[in-house]
């Protein structure tokens, strides 16, 4: 029987070294705060985020805080500052006013705790900023009408006032449009921002604007499914169905009305690639490293230039409905719920 040499003295000393040195990197990691301060969670996208951020955290051995504003700027500011006293070693902040939120950001930045802005830019020197490209995304919501509805009256529902991203989605949705309304092919009836992305504040001013255009209206460019859910309800108050109108995030209500064919278009932002890409940004921070992915970008309203990560939108009309069920975001029965057979879309047969 041949035996096996023993280890060494010294082997075993560099074996338990070696064990004693991954525990404690193990521990480091463990010991890495991510504080998440979110807007509110009025939006069904934002569980969806969330749960991809805190799965990633967990992979990465860092550990999840987060505090819900309630969609009030004030307490946002104090959640910051109970995150940072709860230890947070990186922010990844959804900002509910760009402006705002800005002595919060200031104070982690002195305190050397770097700040993920996380889908709303925050021009502040230091942020790393993770997005779409909603400048894309206003593009596509855009198309998508303008391929039904090339004339006409037009209403913009634009999203809230505080957030950049709103005007970002319009500028996009100009573009778009511009020539169009140039040439007088598209008349603008109505123009509005919607406080707080509330689906009833959009679905009052589409009541608005539906009264002062007497009725008349032949598409609607709605920023979000939210606005886009006010503004339909709006619309079929008034008899009013089947005109254009586009949306983003692919709510699943959304995904629902466009299988009913009661919304064109939907632009998804797969949120689960956006939190977990936040998640490693913030991390990687957190360890005085540079995301991976990571570009500069100064888009801004004050050009500042800030690295930034921007991940690619996806128009989802009636025609490729199946891209989110084959994608696992939204399950075929609660996708087709309430579709007639005989007007439903291929991913509904």
């Amino acid at each position: 029987m041949t035996r096996l040499p023993r280890p060494s003295i010294p082997g075993l000393a560099a074996t338990a070294l070696a064990a004693t040195l991954a525990l404690g990197a193990a521990a480091a990691r463990a010991q890495t705060v991510v504080g998440v301060s979110w807007s509110n969670f009025q939006e069904e996208r934002w569980k969806t985020d969330e749960a991809a951020i805190k799965a990633q955290l967990e992979k990465l051995g860092a550990k999840y805080v987060s505090a819900d504003a309630g969609g009030s700027p004030e307490k946002q500011l104090a959640d910051i500052d109970g995150l940072l006293s709860k230890g947070a070693k990186a922010l990844i902040v959804l900002a509910m006013d760009k402006d705002a939120i800005l002595p919060a950001v200031n104070k982690a930045t002195k305190q050397h705790v770097p700040v993920v802005a996380y889908d709303r830019l925050i021009e502040a020197p230091g942020v790393f900023y993770i997005t779409f490209d909603n400048t894309e995304v206003g593009r596509l919501e855009a198309r998508s009408v303008f391929k039904l509805a090339p004339k006409g009256n037009y209403v913009m529902i634009k999203g809230s006032p505080t957030d950049p991203n709103a005007d970002f989605l319009r500028a996009g949705q100009q573009e778009v449009i511009a020539d169009a309304v140039k040439k007088g092919d598209i008349k603008i009836v109505g123009d509005e921002y919607t406080d707080g992305w509330k689906p009833e504040v959009a679905q009052k001013n589409m009541e608005q604007i539906l009264t002062k255009a007497g009725g008349k209206v032949d598409a609607v460019v709605a920023s979000n499914d939210g606005t886009a859910g006010g503004a339909v309800a709006a619309l079929t108050a008034k008899g009013i169905r089947g005109i254009p109108v586009s949306g983003q995030d692919a709510d699943f209500a959304a995904l629902n009305r466009i299988a009913l064919g009661m919304q064109t278009v939907s632009v998804w932002k797969d949120s689960r690639d956006l939190g977990r890409e936040a998640a490693s940004a913030a991390v990687a921070l957190a360890a005085g490293k540079k995301p991976e992915k990571s570009a500069p970008w100064s888009g801004g309203a004050k050009k500042m230039t800030l690295d930034s990560h921007l991940l690619a939108p996806v128009a989802i009309t009636r025609d490729n409905l199946d891209v989110v069920v084959k994608a696992g975001w939204i399950k075929k029965e609660e996708l087709c719920k309430g579709v007639a057979a005989d007007k439903a879309p291929a991913a509904c047969k």
